[in-house]
């Protein structure tokens, strides 16, 4: 019995060896590993896949601060990378937009950060992907509907909006708890870009046959629930706030809040029932004594 005790602990190290190895090449954190960058990531993120579903040793490494510290760097390090990518963008003459180095080197980044969505919840990490996001979206937004990029670049507006999906579904089905403020403002940020991207995506599909980038109706579900249930965990006013936008708009369509509106407006009677029966109350008791 001993000897297994003491067999325990060296197979936790190994895994965690192991894991950290591969996260570290998964989230490019030592840079690209030339000349067998993409694969070797790719090959990494499947082994950090693996190991999540199947290793249960990694449960109990994932407890390990070294091992958070090492993902939390993987994901701040990805982000600024491609914000910076990003902006970028806008140095780069118009012609050459299009350009595969470009286009590859930001969609790569995106193509993580999706990867990370999956992943980081298993590791109870999510938060740091989501507050990190939430801090960029301004910047983010402010350099995607630049002029410059209007017609342009289409694969990357859409796969903006997917890894927005799975931020918003993270916050609003209670994955990652955020201030209210910073949901407001994350809203606020990505709901009217959202509005205005879908009839643009099906227009543009309309007019080119076999335009490619569409926001499917898988996609749209998921992000009107998302936007749906995140409205609903406001304060009333930021509510009143964000359903007089879209009430102001609703000759679009999408997103669709009626269910987040009729559950406002029964919210708000309630409490104004309350509030007038306190009151009544209040006077009756006033009037007896």
């Amino acid at each position: 019995m001993s000897f297994i005790h003491q067999i325990k602990p060296v197979q936790l190290v190994i895994t965690k060896d192991i894991f950290v190895s591969a996260i570290r090449i998964a989230m490019s954190i030592d840079g690209s590993c030339l000349p067998f960058g993409d694969v070797l990531r790719t090959s990494a993120q499947e082994q950090v896949d693996y190991m999540l579903s199947k290793d249960k040793d990694t449960l109990i490494v994932m407890a390990d601060d070294e091992v958070k510290s090492v993902v939390r760097t993987g994901v701040y390090n990805t982000i600024n990378s491609f914000e910076k990518d990003l902006a970028s963008l806008l140095l780069v003459p118009s012609h050459e937009l299009g350009a595969a180095d470009n286009n590859d080197r930001i969609m790569r980044k995106l193509s993580d950060l999706e990867w990370m969505c999956n992943v980081l919840p298993k590791m109870d990490l999510m938060k740091n992907l989501v507050s990190d996001w939430a801090a960029i979206s301004n910047q983010i937004l402010r350099i995607v509907e630049d002029k410059k990029l209007d017609q342009v670049m289409w694969g990357l507006k859409i796969k903006l909006i997917e890894v927005t999906c799975k931020v918003l579904e993270a916050v609003g089905y209670g994955g990652v708890i955020l201030p209210a403020a910073c949901r407001v403002q994350l809203l606020k940020s990505w709901f009217p870009y959202i509005r205005k991207m879908k009839p643009l995506l099906d227009s543009k599909g309309i007019e080119e046959n076999g335009f490619p980038y569409k926001m499917d109706q898988d996609l749209c579900q998921a992000i009107e629930g998302a936007i749906v249930s995140m409205v609903l965990t406001l304060p009333s006013n930021d509510q009143a706030d964000i359903l007089a936008d879209w009430i102001r708009s609703r000759e679009i369509g999408y997103p669709d809040l009626s269910e987040a509106f009729e559950v406002w407006c029964y919210r708000t009677k309630s409490a104004k029932r309350r509030l007038v029966e306190g009151l009544d109350g209040n006077s009756d008791a006033v009037i007896s004594a």
